[in-house]
């Protein structure tokens, strides 16, 4: 049998009000549940704030950490609001570190599933779950397990000072320069599809929507290092989805035009050749099973 692994978790929460209880009902009803979690407010002037304090009255180990309002929003926010709740770790001795978003829900036994893989594979850095986003879910054959969503990600606890925790990009990709940076460091990362999770916003929702949010995701698959033939694949793929056609074209602009003027990418050239080696790998496989297909056994 594995070895009991201790966990933290952080999460930082911007005006969480309408999706946070959801959150702390699942943490709370946790078979193992972490030795410590920091819940941290980044400015919220919402309910948030209220709705933790209420936990945290009946459960020692929930810490609420309030920081000053920011007029601006941006990816980076999330970035320093981890490293906030990480230092309030300081003296605690931990196995797990994880990153959990304030608008996801999951079964009672979730960390105590994945502190046991922990427990499993020395080698095992970055470690979280498939999850489902309504009627919505990560095909795993484009994404790759190696990717582990940013939701909810948890980090072997040498792992994460390895890598010296997020960094802050205001454009995003946190969550993937992350596992990037600890495959770069010999890590293995791992998505369990297995073991779901819900996510009750959509993705990217907090801060675009409409046909903005295509054209952030074109400029951010851009500054993320994609290559410009997995990124015609996908936009080819996104047409198919609504809104129709216009959907992936407007991804496919933002990222060529962002390539045409030159633009500064914001993830490290190791990461990016990392990054694009996966995505030629993966194009490759599923041309080849789309094409030739394994025979049937009669």
């Amino acid at each position: 049998m594995p070895t009991q692994t201790n966990y933290v978790l952080i999460t930082p929460a911007r005006n969480e009000a309408d999706y946070i209880e959801l959150t702390l009902k699942s943490v709370v009803a946790q078979s193992v549940v972490p030795l410590k979690w920091v819940i941290v407010s980044d400015g919220s002037t919402d309910g948030t704030d209220d709705l933790v304090r209420k936990y945290a009255a009946d459960h020692r180990w929930i810490e609420l950490l309030q920081m000053p309002e920011r007029k601006e929003r941006h990816f980076a926010g999330k970035a320093l609001a981890v490293n906030a709740g990480h230092a309030r770790m300081e003296g605690l001795k931990y196995d797990v570190i994880g990153n959990l978003d304030a608008d996801v829900s999951f079964d009672p036994d979730y960390f105590a599933f994945l502190m046991d893989r922990f427990a499993e594979n020395a080698k095992l850095g970055v470690a979280g779950t498939a999850f489902r986003e309504g009627n919505l879910s990560y095909n795993y054959e484009f994404v790759g397990v190696e990717h582990v969503s940013g939701m909810c990600q948890m980090f072997r606890r040498e792992c994460y000072e390895s890598i010296g925790g997020y960094a802050a990009i205001r454009s995003g990709g946190i969550d993937l320069i992350a596992v990037l940076s600890a495959r770069a460091k010999g890590w293995e990362t791992r998505t369990f599809t297995e073991k779901t999770f819900i996510h009750h916003r959509k993705q990217s929702g907090a801060l675009h929507s409409g046909l903005s949010e295509r054209l952030h995701m074109g400029r951010k698959d851009y500054l993320l290092g994609n290559h410009p033939l997995w990124e015609i694949f996908r936009g080819v793929y996104q047409m198919a989805h609504r809104p129709y056609v216009i959907g992936g074209s407007l991804v496919l602009a933002a990222y060529f035009w962002n390539w045409i003027r030159g633009v500064e990418r914001t993830i490290p050239a190791e990461l990016m050749n990392l990054r694009r080696s996966d995505q030629m790998k993966r194009l490759k496989s599923v041309m080849l099973r789309r094409f030739h297909p394994a025979p049937r056994l009669s």
